[in-house]
């Protein structure tokens, strides 16, 4: 008896579950990324000490000529005039969320009184916490 030969059957890749797959890692990277509210470029002091920042801190900036840039930690960083401008825009913060924390990241080569200015007006505006960032020195660096 002959028996006759069945269709043959080429092998696939199911794709059907490929757009799903790319939907879940689309979600994924956008929840999980990150974007950097304060892009100015200052020289930070070295320090040996280091301390975690809160991720959704507020930001204040001062450069070496002495530019003033504010962010709440949400929204990029906008150009203030002066201490007063800082002060104004810290009472607002911490009006809508008390303990808020700041972030103060000036240029080495900036100004004590620049500095000091600052964070006067942070103060002023009952600012709880106050970071001053800089930049950790290694082990191996120290010496």
């Amino acid at each position: 008896m002959k028996l006759k030969a069945e269709k043959q059957h080429e092998g696939s890749i199911p794709t059907a579950s490929m757009a799903d797959i790319a939907f879940l890692l689309i979600i994924f990277f956008m929840l999980t990324i990150t974007f950097e509210v304060d892009k100015t470029q200052v020289i930070l002091p070295k320090t040996t000490i280091r301390v975690e920042i809160p991720k959704k801190a507020a930001y204040v900036s001062l450069t070496e000529g002495g530019q003033i840039k504010v962010s709440n930690g949400e929204e990029l960083s906008a150009s203030v005039p002066g201490p007063e401008d800082v002060f104004s825009f810290a009472a607002g913060v911490v009006g809508s969320n008390p303990g808020k924390e700041f972030v103060l990241k000036a240029d080495s080569n900036s100004s004590y009184r620049d500095v000091d200015a600052i964070i006067d007006a942070l103060k002023r505006a009952k600012v709880r916490i106050i970071y001053l960032l800089s930049n950790q020195q290694t082990v191996d660096d120290v010496g």
